[in-house]
């Protein structure tokens, strides 16, 4: 999953990042090689063996997280936020007063780097920290930072400094493309944000966009709160499944692999039982966006959204989802039989499938028909052997070797946290990752990218390194074996080692278009594309190697769980769609001439096919309405795309070297800064015109295989 800003206009922009050679020879010409350190180790046996914790310093101070001076306490994030916001102030009064022209792009993409670098970094932290002090602190430099952008989104002065520079076809003609884009996108998060209305609407705008900010955040939290029940209205011979609590059961998700159908069906009626609060929340977070829209010139909240997207508008979407689900849905049904008939088999008393019964059911169809048990995988896949396996791709494809770094005292928040240095043969150091891999309480489930400084060109001629950490919730190691990955976790890892390398291997003059700030529907497709390295033989036969005796793993063995991935996918599938297409359809005309609930029912039976279950509201826990709130198709889409570069790059030859370099030129280095069906023709090299290419990828020509996780 890609962690999306959520600011706009002068915040994080979903996006991609590109390499220096991608016809900017001024940006070529001031990048200077990185020196390699000699404090680096190779990352395969960095991950295979427990943390030391911290080298004794004795004469070096406490660094702040991630190397920031002030964060080495919670309350550094008010002196950085107040210092950014003081910067703001005098770049603001500097765009103003600058005459229009190529100087006046790159300090407005100053402005934006200066509140970012707070606000990704405390987007991070409020999140994973495991202090509540820091938590708390990095939440309230959110909120300080988001109220800033929503105010210089409507600021007057600052917008026609910029529209001084558009309207004047001799400077827009001598712009290089990419400047002419990021003033172009500055220019456009101006008008979505209001600009054109007069003093007291826009006023009505920032305050809607502020609602909007607190809605977000108190929706984000209740969707992992745990719900509970009083113990006696629980069967007796199921309450050890649960944690308790007194003299109630704690049930904090959906136990969609337990192998008991009661526990499954308890946990989902359980879990899944409306709040009143939440409730209101999500009624008033779509309410509240709706009224933005309006307010801005849009008919719905989702043709606001969709602007520069892939898709363009909803109309699209949907079009999208339907012909997908069109595709799907003959082989839907027969998964469902085929689940069907398996349920009769281990349980005959019930077969009709439930929506908790599917996840269980076709992982045990798979492990019957292939013998895919995990626990035989599972010992070929240490992290060490698959970070090594990382490795290996990117170097041969790409020149990029990973690095292990011991950070600094006080550099990162849990003693397990590894610092990759990310080095290029000939270019040096690229930038770093920070990897935060293992359990712990309080950690968010779900796997993710987050950005915590975009690489930008500076005004000295230096280049700003991007800084990223990935997510994940891996078991960490024992006595006896290191961290062992299931097929699953292996897969998860490269996707998003995807994210991160979108993030490293560009060189984009503007921090605005940099890393993953392209538009959402396209900055999916390296993390998806990695998956298919991920579930290729040769690939897997590069590292995957029994952590005891160093056996390779059977080539039988990857072929069956390839061909294990064939089984129910298109139920996966399904139900993607059906997620997809709630989001449109919440997010589309206000008001919705239903409850949330009853559209989730209808939209339930018509996408997907199985029952709706009574006093259940899966919406209240659907967490990605905040971060991609009329854009969840973008998976799906982004998976055409990936399907696409895929079969006419990497199919024949995984480790083709000369398409891996066409790859990141043509596409992982333009990041927001190119249109994305411009890089998806030229790094198909010819392949057809870029019209045939948006319509193969707004049409559900791609391979179909096994779901991924939302929480991607």
């Amino acid at each position: 999953m890609l962690c999306v800003g959520r600011l706009g206009g002068f915040g994080a922009r979903a996006a991609a990042l590109p390499p220096r050679w991608a016809g900017q020879g001024s940006l070529q010409a001031g990048i200077r090689a990185r020196r390699v350190s000699t404090s680096w180790s190779p990352v395969g046996a960095a991950f295979n063996v427990k943390p030391q914790g911290s080298r004794l310093d004795l004469f070096g101070e406490r660094r702040g997280l991630f190397g920031v001076p002030e964060l080495s306490a919670p309350e550094g994030f008010h002196i950085a936020q107040e210092k950014a916001l003081r910067k703001t102030e005098l770049l603001v009064d500097r765009a103003c007063s600058t005459p229009p022209g190529p100087q006046t792009v790159l300090i407005f993409d100053e402005l934006s780097d200066s509140l970012c670098r707070v606000a990704d970094l405390a987007d991070f932290v409020k999140i994973a920290h495991p202090e509540p002090a820091f938590r708390e602190a990095a939440e309230e430099a959110c909120r300080s930072i988001g109220t800033m952008v929503e105010k210089l989104n409507t600021n007057v002065d600052l917008y026609q400094s910029l529209q001084k520079l558009l309207a004047d076809k001799n400077l827009v003609d001598s712009l290089d493309p990419e400047t002419r884009r990021v003033a172009e996108l500055f220019l456009f998060d101006f008008e979505i944000s209001g600009i054109h209305l007069d003093q007291e609407k826009r006023k009505r705008a920032v305050d809607l966009n502020v609602k909007i900010l607190d809605l977000s955040s108190t929706f984000l939290t209740g969707t992992n709160f745990p719900n509970k029940i009083e113990k006696h209205l629980l069967p007796e011979h199921i309450r050890h499944n649960f944690t308790s609590a007194g003299d109630h059961i704690i049930i904090d998700g959906l136990h969609a692999e337990a192998p008991d159908d009661l526990v499954r069906e308890a946990a989902y009626k359980i879990f899944l039982y409306p709040n009143a609060g939440q409730l209101k929340c999500l009624e008033e977070l779509l309410s509240s966006r709706d009224l933005l829209a309006k307010l801005v010139g849009y008919s719905t909240f989702s043709h606001r959204a969709l602007q520069g997207t892939i898709a363009k508008n909803p109309e699209t979407v949907m079009q999208f989802l339907e012909k997908l689900s069109d595709k799907l849905s003959e082989r839907t049904l027969k998964d469902f039989e085929m689940i069907r008939e398996m349920k009769m088999k281990l349980n005959p008393q019930n077969s009709e499938v439930m929506p908790w019964d599917p996840p269980y059911y076709s992982g045990v169809i798979r492990a019957e028909r292939y013998n895919i048990e995990p626990s035989l995988y599972c010992p070929f896949f240490s992290l060490g052997a698959c970070m090594e396996g990382l490795n290996i791709l990117l170097n041969r494809l790409l020149g990029i070797s990973l690095y292990a770094e011991q950070p600094a005292k006080g550099e990162v928040w849990s003693e397990d946290v590894r610092k990759l240095a990310v080095v290029h043969e000939s270019e040096g150091l690229l930038g770093y990752i920070y990897c935060d891999f293992f359990q712990r309480a309080d950690k968010p489930h779900q796997d993710c990218h987050f950005t915590i400084r975009g690489g930008r060109l500076k005004e000295d001629g230096d280049y700003q390194l991007p800084v990223v950490v990935l997510m994940l919730n891996l078991p960490r190691s024992s006595r006896s074996s290191p961290t062992l990955l299931t097929p699953g976790m292996m897969e998860n890892l490269f996707h998003e080692m995807g994210h991160a390398m979108h993030s490293m291997l560009g060189r984009t003059r503007y921090q605005h278009v940099t890393g993953t700030r392209c538009p959402t529907d396209f900055a999916e497709v390296p993390s998806i594309l990695m998956e298919y390295f991920a579930n290729d033989y040769r690939v897997v036969n590069q590292f995957a190697r029994h952590y005891q005796t160093g056996q390779p793993l059977p080539k039988n063995m990857v072929s069956r769980l390839c061909e294990s991935k064939k089984v129910c996918a298109a139920a996966d599938m399904q139900l993607q769609v059906f997620y997809a297409a709630l989001d449109q359809i919440y997010h589309g005309k206000h008001p919705l001439r239903n409850s949330t609930t009853d559209i989730l029912k209808e939209t339930q039976e018509k996408f997907y096919g199985l029952p709706y279950v009574p006093n259940t509201a899966w919406q209240l826990r659907f967490s990605h309405l905040v971060g991609y709130g009329a854009k969840y198709y973008s998976y799906l889409m982004s998976r055409a795309v990936a399907s696409m570069v895929w079969k006419e790059c990497f199919l024949q030859d995984p480790f083709n070297r000369a398409a891996g370099e066409r790859y990141r030129k043509e596409m992982l280095a333009h990041g927001g800064g190119r249109e994305p069906m411009l890089m998806v023709e030229a790094t198909r090299n010819g392949g057809g015109s870029v019209g045939e290419s948006a319509r193969s990828c707004c049409s559900p020509g791609m391979r179909i295989k096994q779901g991924w996780n939302p929480g991607k």
